[in-house]
């Protein structure tokens, strides 16, 4: 499972679906309407929100925006569009990890948009996070499992 900090736009086709499917299971572990991945690193920091299901609704809200800018047609009934959530924190360093994580992902899947996003100085953070100084954050896997 990878939720991204960072925005959903620098994602390719492949990513931007697989952030929707497996932020959607997200949203299901919250609610507790599942049994697996109740544990997932990922999802500590909606875990420690102050309203999770509001903070996984403001996060949902903004890939189907840009799904949709793409013409894709994703189920908006399957989130709260109306639900809001105070900015999350993210680090510096954990960004700096996504962005160097997405490229390499991008290197071999979408070369064209890895060539697009490597051009960029700095690539643009989800709207439900605020950048803080910082490494890695604790909750990361580091290494290839995603």
């Amino acid at each position: 499972m990878r939720i991204w900090s960072l925005h959903p736009q620098h994602l390719d086709t492949k990513g931007l679906v697989a952030l929707w499917r497996e932020t959607l299971l997200a949203k299901h572990v919250l609610e507790g309407r599942t049994k697996g991945y109740t544990m997932h690193p990922q999802l500590s920091r909606f875990k420690e929100a102050h309203d999770p299901l509001a903070a996984i609704h403001t996060y949902l809200f903004v890939v189907h925006a840009e799904a949709s800018a793409r013409g894709y047609r994703f189920d908006p009934t399957k989130f709260d569009a109306a639900a809001r959530h105070p900015k999350l924190p993210v680090t510096e360093g954990q960004l700096a990890y996504e962005t160097a994580h997405l490229l390499n992902k991008l290197k071999t899947r979408d070369p064209e948009r890895h060539r697009a996003v490597k051009k960029l100085a700095g690539l643009e953070v989800h709207p439900l996070f605020t950048v803080v100084k910082g490494g890695v954050e604790a909750w990361e896997v580091v290494g290839p499992k995603d």
